[in-house]
């Protein structure tokens, strides 16, 4: 039996696409190994977020082609639709499948021993495109697969957990793609336009995480907002977190990041008034100038996002409120950077994810003038990382001698156990608790990061 490994990079979207490619590879009668090293096929799930991420995967492929020479190396996603000679190029990669054809995989490596049998015929069978046009002279043996992303209506979805949570959380994608056109952005590029797992797919997958044993899901999607939109007949997201409530057994249900235009008066009320929903809210931010935003092709202006933000903190007191925030935007003045900086301040955040822009090839925001000199982005980057680290710590001081909804999660140090807040807030709780269990904890102290606490009662 043939063995195959799958590395994952980026997003959760990235890493839903990865579980859905092992199920399928297992389904095809492949082995999961134990690591890239004892695979006879490893295929890497790519990002193109950033340069770094571009970096990380060719690291990657030189890594497992050093170390395991006799294996084949298939390479896809985002990094692979965007730049498929590019990665052609480089010795030991056998395949490159760009998004377009990532749901065929399963069966291009399952189609002889380790993929070998694979015949071009058989490709065009299956509705490859192969562009031996871009074939690269130093790696004749690479076969690019990419077809029109915007054609793409496919959509691979399986649970999948992160690091923080072990196998306790699932992480569900139930939308892929985007229609919007940040001029910084290129996940529309290798992603294509915005498609949704139909409802009844989706309530499918929640009560199997159910049944077996799960308590809290993520929902999660490149513009998890937009779900619904490109279903006939059209659906809205609130609609779908109704459906999750009303007819699966969840215990906590927890939504990914929403971008504010999509945080409605409805999905707030719905949010705050159901104790089934996690008291979680992340709302991209980008920029806090109007100027910038602009610049970015946002749809929103800092007053909105503003507004939307207050009522969210007004409905939800005790939530945890994130956002994603750039700088070092092409053109960002000392005076915007400011600005972003003093909502930033303002506004109700308990945590962020801060982004030095990286310029990617094909987007507006590459060509535009004045690109920030790297060591003025860096510095704007620590100043609003130190901002947040402030919030964030004042946000976790406000519960100590209160008590908290967590969930136990599997680490144990020998005098604590980690447990994630209802509240998103890391947890280390005072001996050995089960995992996968919900309790009630007395809050003492934050520590390194975390809270400090002792459970009361288990739910």
């Amino acid at each position: 039996m043939s063995s195959f490994y799958v590395e994952n990079f980026g997003c959760r979207a990235t890493q839903a696409d990865g579980a859905a490619l092992e199920q399928q590879l297992r389904a095809q009668g492949l082995e999961r190994a134990a690591g890239p090293t004892e695979a006879q096929v490893v295929v890497l799930n790519t990002c193109t977020v950033t340069a770094a991420a571009d970096q990380d995967a060719r690291a990657a492929i030189r890594r497992i082609h050093r170390t395991n020479p006799g294996c084949r190396i298939l390479v896809t996603g985002c990094y692979a639709q965007r730049a498929p000679e590019e990665i052609a190029s480089l010795p030991g990669v056998n395949w490159v499948v760009g998004n377009s054809h990532k749901h065929q995989i399963a069966e291009l490596v399952g189609s002889g021993p380790a993929g070998k049998g694979l015949a071009k015929h058989r490709a065009e069978r299956m509705n490859f495109v192969p562009l031996d046009s871009l074939q690269a002279p130093s790696s004749p043996g690479a076969s690019l697969l990419i077809g029109d992303i915007f054609a793409h209506t496919e959509l691979l979805a399986a649970p999948v957990f992160d690091a923080l949570s072990g196998r306790i959380r699932p992480n569900l994608k139930v939308q892929d793609g985007c229609n919007n056109r940040c001029s910084f952005c290129v996940i529309p590029y290798v992603r294509g336009r915005s498609r949704s797992l139909p409802p009844q797919d989706i309530i499918g997958q929640v009560s199997h995480l159910v049944a077996a044993g799960y308590r809290e899901v993520v929902i999660s999607g490149i513009n998890l907002g937009r779900w619904g939109r490109d279903l006939r007949p059209q659906q809205r997201f609130p609609a779908l977190v109704r459906a999750i409530l009303e007819q699966t057994g969840l215990e906590r249900l927890r939504l990914s990041s929403i971008e504010p235009m999509d945080w409605s008066d409805e999905l707030i009320e719905l949010a705050a008034g159901s104790p089934r929903i996690a008291k979680h809210a992340h709302v991209p931010l980008q920029s806090g100038s109007d100027r910038i935003l602009r610049r970015m092709h946002r749809k929103y202006r800092p007053w909105h996002y503003a507004q939307r933000l207050r009522m969210i903190r007004r409905a939800m007191p005790a939530a945890a409120i994130g956002a994603d925030v750039m700088v070092g935007f092409p053109g960002e003045s000392e005076a915007e950077f400011e600005q972003t900086r003093a909502t930033v301040e303002e506004l109700p955040f308990t945590y962020l994810h801060v982004f030095t822009y990286s310029a990617r090839p094909g987007t507006p925001a590459a060509e535009l003038p004045e690109q920030v000199p790297g060591p003025v982005a860096q510095e704007r980057n620590r100043i609003l990382r130190e901002l947040a680290a402030q919030k964030k710590l004042t946000f976790q001081r406000s519960f100590v001698g209160k008590t908290l909804q967590a969930i136990t999660l599997s680490a144990f140090d020998g005098e604590r156990t980690e447990a994630l807040t209802d509240n998103y807030l890391k947890l280390r709780l005072h001996g050995r608790h089960a995992s996968n269990q919900w309790l009630t904890a007395r809050i003492e102290d934050v520590s390194g990061g975390e809270l400090l606490g002792t459970s009361l009662f288990r739910q």
